[in-house]
């Protein structure tokens, strides 16, 4: 899920949402403030508690990080802390997970997130990208992103349970991508991690704090040693590591928040239909569209300063992430209204 398109003279990738350079490169005459809707974190984000001045001046603590991960485990239904690795987002855990085994045949189930293929191309593996798990038979480390992106298609449990089992038999991996789930009704496979299946958790999608950099995984207590290791002594900082406890425990907000963003993303829905938009899929983050004139409606968006996610592979599509107020939701109004 990535290409390129040209600007001022140049090419600007399209591997991910969330550059606002690159859209000031397209659109260099935008309406401002931009209006970043290309990716899919949550636009009301978590109120943050007021943090002791010495968070910032000392390095953070084992009890720190220990009250972390409890928090965590609480929150995503694991017995055991030690079961657990936070780190600074889940991206270094991509990079990480190809560089801890040997060369291996690997199964994305895609389209998705690229980063992963690219990771894992990235460690010397052998990747293939396959639409089903029931394709992956023959591998020995199969990703999927559970709700997918962009598309929002999700597996059953148990189908992944079964899958990771029939690996761990051949010492394989089942790496279950789980950045979209908090505010899903979808069943999480993270309560029963174990040898073989390591599941990833987003902190900062979840909780519109992306810029803290937190996310978690989740696998057996040998391998998450190891992944700790590779990551190195003092991978979180400590204001991150506070926020996160407090945000992981407060599940009143979350419940709160996941009735909030499922409204938003019908509101959202409606727009797109009045604009002719068939929603193919997504997240109460995030909802995918295809238009016959999508090209240009990403044109008229972004000379609007509203920046959306567009696909190379799927040139028909674009994926909208949710405004975040009365004035962002008008001016998408204003911008998608029919001519």
């Amino acid at each position: 899920m990535s290409g390129s398109e040209e600007a001022g003279g140049g090419i600007l990738p399209i591997a991910h949402g969330g550059d606002l350079d690159a859209a000031g490169a397209l659109f260099p005459h935008a309406e401002q403030p931009w209006i970043d809707l290309s990716t899919g974190i949550n636009p009301v984000p978590y109120p943050c508690p007021p943090l002791d001045a010495s968070t910032f001046r000392r390095l953070p603590s084992r009890a720190d990080l220990h009250a972390l991960l409890s928090a965590a485990a609480r929150a995503y239904g694991v017995v055991d802390p030690d079961h657990l690795v936070a780190a600074p987002g889940t991206q270094i855990l991509i990079e990480t997970l190809p560089r801890l085994r040997p060369p291996s045949r690997v199964a994305v189930i895609g389209p998705t997130y690229a980063e992963h293929e690219a990771a894992w191309l990235r460690g010397g593996h052998a990747v293939a990208t396959v639409t089903d798990p029931a394709q992956a038979e023959e591998a020995d480390v199969v990703v999927v992103v559970n709700p997918n992106n962009p598309d929002g298609r999700t597996w059953e449990a148990s189908t992944l349970l079964d899958l990771a089992g029939r690996l761990v038999r051949r010492g394989g991996w089942l790496v279950v991508d789980e950045a979209f789930i908090d505010l899903e009704e979808v069943e999480s496979v993270a309560p029963r991690v174990g040898p073989g299946l390591i599941v990833l958790r987003s902190f900062g999608k979840t909780y519109g704090l992306a810029g803290i950099r937190l996310g978690f995984a989740l696998t057996e207590s040998l391998l998450a040693r190891r992944i700790a290791q590779a990551l190195g002594p003092w991978a979180v900082p400590g204001p991150a590591l506070a926020i996160g406890r407090a945000a992981l425990a407060d599940t009143d907000w979350l419940r709160e928040a996941a009735l909030a963003r499922h409204a938003d993303s019908s509101r959202l829905d409606r727009l797109l239909a009045c604009r002719g938009g068939r929603v193919v899929g997504g997240t109460c983050l995030f909802r995918t569209a295809e238009f016959d004139d999508a090209p240009g409606l990403f044109r008229r968006l972004g000379e609007a300063g509203i920046y959306v996610r567009r696909f190379e592979a799927n040139p028909r599509w674009l994926r909208f992430g949710l405004p975040a107020d009365k004035g962002e939701w008008c001016r998408l109004s204003r911008v998608l209204k029919p001519a």
